[in-house]
C-alpha cells in the first residue's frame, strides 16, 4: 500500500478547511452570471425564415480571414478538452463536498463553450467540420497529463493562469472575425465573460491557499508560473496554430507575460513575509518570472520571418503572415 505524501496530505486538508469560502464564492459567481444556451445565440429571429438566417450567416462568414478561421478551430478544440480538466479538479475534491459542487457547476458551465462553437463552425461552414471532429477526436484520446497533475495547489495556480489566457483568445478571435460576421463576435463575447469569471474564482481560491499556507503554495506557483501548456499541446499541428494566433496579435507571449505580472500583483507575492527558506527561494524565482518571459517575447519577435501556412481544417487553403 502506498503511503500518501506528508505535502499532498497537508495540501488536502487546507482545501478542506477552505470548503465554506468555496461555498461563498459560488453564490457570488452564481449572483453575477447570466446564464445562455447555444440554441439561445444561434437562433435566428423570432418569425424570421431559419434557412434564410443561416444562408446570410454563411454568407457573412466567407469573409472571416484564415488566420480567424484556425484561430476558430484552435479556440474550439481547446474548449474540448473539458474532460481531461474535470478528471484533474475531481481527483482531489471528494464527491460530497462544496468543492465538487463546483466542480460540476464549473463542468457544466464549459461544456457549453465548446457546444456552441462546435455548432457555430456546423451552420457557418468555414471550417471542414469532418476534419475538425478527427482532430477533436484524436485530441481526447491522446490526453493531457500535465507535471502538475498530482498537486492540488499547482491546479489552481494553472486554472488561474489558464481561464485568463482562454478569456483573452476568445475576447481577440472574437474581434477580429466580428469585422465580417457579427454573430460569431457575440458568442465569443459571451464566453470570454465566463471564462472571466472562472478566472476569478480561481485566483480568489490561490488567495486564500497563500494565507493559509504560503511556502507550499509559493513552491507550486514557482512551478508552474515560468510557462503553462495550453491544454490543446496534444491535439494535431498544435504548435504551427499557435504560431498563427501568435502573429495575428490573438494571444501569444506577451499576453502571458500580462497575465502573469496581474497574478503577481493581486496575490501581492512581492509582499509576502515570514517565510521560510524554500519559500523565499519560491518568491525570488517567481519575481524573475516576468522579466524572463520578457526576453522570450523579445526573441520570438525578433526571429519571426515570414512564414506560409496551410491546414487541412481550413480546406488546405495557403496563406501567408508577417
Amino acid at each position: 500500500m502506498q503511503i500518501p505524501d506528508a505535502d499532498l496530505l497537508a495540501k488536502v486538508e487546507v482545501l478542506a478547511d477552505l470548503e465554506p469560502d468555496v461555498n461563498e464564492l459560488m453564490i457570488a459567481h452564481e449572483s453575477k452570471r447570466i446564464l445562455w444556451f447555444p440554441s439561445e445565440l444561434l437562433a435566428p429571429a423570432p418569425d424570421t425564415d431559419p434557412d434564410a438566417f443561416i444562408a446570410l450567416l454563411r454568407e457573412r462568414a466567407r469573409g472571416i480571414s484564415l488566420p480567424g478561421r484556425v484561430a476558430l478551430a484552435l479556440n474550439l478544440l481547446t474548449e474540448e478538452g473539458l474532460p481531461h480538466f474535470h478528471r484533474l479538479l475531481a481527483v482531489y475534491l471528494g464527491s460530497d463536498s462544496f468543492w465538487s459542487r463546483w466542480t460540476n457547476l464549473w463542468t457544466a458551465e464549459e461544456d457549453r463553450h465548446g457546444a456552441v462553437l462546435h455548432d457555430y463552425m456546423h451552420d457557418s461552414r468555414i471550417l471542414d467540420n469532418p476534419v475538425l471532429e478527427r482532430m477533436q477526436f484524436e485530441y481526447l484520446r491522446a490526453g493531457f497529463e500535465p507535471a502538475w497533475d498530482k498537486d492540488p495547489y499547482r491546479i489552481f495556480v494553472y486554472t488561474s493562469l489558464q481561464e485568463r489566457a482562454t478569456q483573452v483568445s476568445h475576447s481577440n478571435t472574437g474581434k477580429l472575425a466580428s469585422a465580417y460576421e457579427p454573430l460569431i463576435g457575440e458568442v465569443l463575447s459571451n464566453v470570454a465573460k465566463e471564462e472571466a469569471r472562472h478566472y476569478v474564482f480561481y485566483r480568489a481560491i490561490f488567495e486564500k491557499v497563500l494565507k493559509r499556507d504560503p511556502n507550499r503554495a509559493l513552491i507550486s506557483a514557482a512551478q508552474v508560473m515560468p510557462s503553462i501548456d495550453m491544454p490543446g499541446l496534444n491535439m494535431p499541428h498544435f504548435r504551427e496554430m499557435a504560431d498563427v494566433i501568435r502573429r495575428a496579435g490573438i494571444y501569444g507571449p506577451r499576453d502571458y507575460l500580462k497575465i502573469v505580472e496581474e497574478l503577481i500583483r493581486f496575490w501581492a507575492i512581492d509582499k509576502l513575509d515570514s517565510l521560510n527558506e524554500l519559500g523565499r527561494k519560491a518568491q525570488e524565482k517567481i519575481m524573475a518570472v516576468p522579466a524572463r518571459l520578457e526576453r522570450v517575447a523579445d526573441m520570438m519577435e525578433t526571429r519571426s520571418r515570414a512564414k506560409t501556412f496551410s491546414f487541412a481544417v481550413a480546406f488546405a487553403k495557403e496563406f501567408s503572415m508577417e
